[in-house]
């Protein structure tokens, strides 16, 4: 008979149930590349941007009036132009926290966004998945679902996101009602809305309020959303009204600018940098206009592209150290940073996957990332989900925390003597190697009595194994009642849309 691993024999005592996974506090200095000098410059650049070029907020004849209430008049060709001073605008940035927590509605699972906190959320927006098995393949709900309990089951993901892959075989009308529905029931990580239309936002939110009650939304961060803007220099209505939805009620927004130098940014690093911390200051302003004090994360996906192609490269020295710069500049101004994660351009979980999403994520950690999307499963330039990419990538974002060091178990332990009865190791045996379960250790006649598996097949064993022993997070029967109720009705009214 084979000798049973290490590795077998602990398979089933860490795989069952969601383990409690906080969010993780940093000890690691941020790696500030730029001292005062270049700082004080980009400031410049940006305030100029403000001031002379500016942000059009287009097709949202209430988000102009809104800035014209504050004193501001539009201009431009289309009529939409703001230009503001500068110095005002960050008067409106210093409003919004540096730090907040986003409640959940299992407390243990509360994350804190800002300052030395690291939150890490899955992919969001494709519109395919692939796995080992199928291929790759349009999304369907069945697979959003699946994606959705991984990431409730795996510890080193503190938060849900919202589309983890886009849901391709329901309207596109309705699909935001069962993606928040199902992150509020599969899951009880904390998660975000929906930001496509308006009325869409105002669902989500809706359904946070049968959650957590009107008045813990007052009080509390219970939801947040994401939304790019339309870069360069470019607010449109679904960014506007989005702000306008969430902030109003206290809840937090990502604004991230999504710029490829040389198409949506100039090819130079600094110029984008500056132009990219132009539109999240102007859209942080606004939301501070609309509600002060509104919570506001400062996103940053900016990449370079192939100038032959025109194909977004990952993991490249340009977007590396626009992480840097922009960190630093989230920082000087005091809000939280968004960046994204495991980012690649590889079709499937290849070395080129591996070193790419190392990379990238190398450097969003080390720019100071307090809330990660894209931090598992990205394959394809974003345009896959890879089950297997999602548990691989998932399994390195684990932290290293007071009780590894184990010192109770030296007080224990003698000279010369073992640690298999101490304490320490009672506590831990069941999860104490549990990042590096997708790696293998063994010698090769294991490696080949095994079936000389390689990570590809051993992280599509172990997110199916995850999948059969996943069970739902409790929930308040009048609560699903009053959800099921509600998406079913919002269902009835909406057409079958497919844009």
């Amino acid at each position: 008979m084979a000798r049973r691993s290490r590795k077998d024999r602990r398979s089933t005592e860490t795989v069952g149930g969601a383990i409690p996974s906080p969010h993780i506090q940093r000890s690691v200095p941020h790696f500030d590349v730029l001292d005062e000098a270049p700082l004080q410059q980009l400031d410049q650049q940006v305030d100029w941007l403000i001031e002379n070029i500016g942000v059009a907020f287009r097709d949202d004849p209430v988000a102009l009036d809104i800035w014209r209430a504050a004193g501001v008049m539009p201009t431009g060709e289309h009529g939409d132009l703001i230009r503001a001073d500068a110095q005002w605008i960050r008067e409106l940035v210093a409003k919004a926290p540096s730090q907040f927590t986003q409640i959940s509605r299992n407390p243990a699972r509360n994350v804190t966004i800002g300052g030395n906190h690291q939150v890490f959320a899955p992919i969001y927006g494709a519109p395919f998945v692939r796995d080992l098995e199928k291929g790759r393949r349009y999304a369907a709900f069945d697979d959003y679902e699946k994606l959705l309990k991984l990431v409730y089951m795996h510890p080193n993901l503190h938060h849900g996101g919202l589309v983890i892959c886009e849901p391709t075989d329901i309207p596109v009308s309705k699909r935001h009602l069962d993606m928040v529905y199902a992150q509020m029931t599969l899951s009880d990580k904390p998660h975000l809305g929906a930001i496509t239309e308006k009325s869409r936002a105002q669902d989500s939110v809706d359904m946070v309020e049968i959650m957590f009650g009107a008045d813990a939304m007052e009080e509390h961060v219970c939801i947040m959303a994401n939304v790019n803007t339309n870069s360069p220099l470019l607010v449109d209505r679904v960014v506007s009204e989005a702000i306008q939805v969430y902030s109003s009620r206290g809840q937090a927004m990502v604004v991230t600018p999504f710029i490829l130098t040389g198409a949506m940014g100039p090819v130079s690093t600094a110029a984008s940098v500056a132009q990219a911390v132009a539109e999240s200051m102007m859209c942080c302003a606004f939301a501070q206009l609309v509600r002060p004090g509104a919570p506001f994360v400062m996103g940053n996906f900016l990449s370079s592209m192939s100038l032959k192609s025109g194909a977004p490269t990952f993991g490249m020295p340009e977007p590396v150290l626009s992480n840097y710069v922009i960190g630093q500049m989230a920082r000087r101004l005091g809000l939280p940073l968004r960046c994204g994660g495991s980012l690649t351009a590889s079709k499937i979980e290849d070395a080129q996957a591996a070193y790419e999403s190392a990379d990238s994520m190398h450097s969003t950690m080390l720019a100071g990332s307090n809330y990660t999307l894209h931090a598992a499963g990205w394959l394809e330039g974003g345009l896959s989900t890879g089950f297997e990419k999602l548990i691989m990538d998932a399994d390195r974002l684990g932290s290293l925390g007071p009780d590894a060091f184990a010192r109770d178990a030296y007080e224990q332990v003698a000279p010369g003597g073992h640690f298999l009865g101490s304490d320490h190791t009672m506590r831990n045996y069941q999860t104490a190697f549990y990042e590096p379960k997708l790696s293998d250790s063994e010698n090769v006649e294991s490696w080949e009595e095994g079936g000389s598996k390689d990570m590809r097949k051993r992280a599509f064993e172990r997110w199916n194994e995850m999948l059969k022993q996943y069970q739902p997070p409790a929930l308040d029967a009048a609560k699903k009642e009053a959800l099921t109720d509600y998406v079913v009705r919002r269902k009835s009214e909406l057409p079958d849309a497919w844009y």
